[in-house]
């Protein structure tokens, strides 16, 4: 792990005055969300969860997001959101589970290309013999992710 890095928790414990914990603002409506949910809240409660998540507390998200992409490509997100928490599947895995087994390279492409990198946890995609290969973070990062996961998977 590169010096400086957080050996665990790059978030602090939630506080009384921690904005996240807030009640939420007017705000746009997010699209395809529930009628009345507030992009403020999602925003709020993504980054709520996004600290658990940091504290080990959390393994799964369930703030309502969009991503917007190629069919092939939203096919790809669901099933990285379907990797268990402090597991991992080799681009072969993900492209057998998606229908398209020859299809790795593009699986890798849009693995690339996803923005919700922890909440669709592209780092837990590794090559065929097991190793870190790609992560737009940077594999140490992706390392990081890994043991992080590992040390708090229950």
């Amino acid at each position: 792990m590169p010096e400086g890095w957080p050996e665990v928790n790059p978030f602090p414990a939630a506080s009384d005055h921690d904005p996240a914990a807030a009640p939420a603002q007017s705000g746009a409506e997010l699209p395809g969300s529930a009628a009345g949910f507030e992009a403020h809240e999602a925003l709020l409660l993504c980054r709520r969860q996004l600290a658990e998540y940091f504290r080990g507390e959390r393994q799964t998200f369930d703030f309502p997001y969009a991503f917007d992409g190629t069919p092939f490509q939203r096919s790809v997100w669901t099933e990285l959101a379907a990797v268990p928490y402090a597991a991992s599947r080799s681009y072969k895995d993900l492209a057998v589970s998606i229908g398209s087994e020859r299809a790795v390279r593009a699986v890798g492409a849009a693995n690339g290309r996803n923005k919700l990198t922890i909440v669709l946890p592209c780092h837990r995609i590794v090559g065929a013999n097991g190793r870190l290969t790609g992560y737009a973070g940077g594999l140490w990062r992706k390392e990081w992710l890994l043991r992080h996961e590992a040390r708090f998977r229950g």
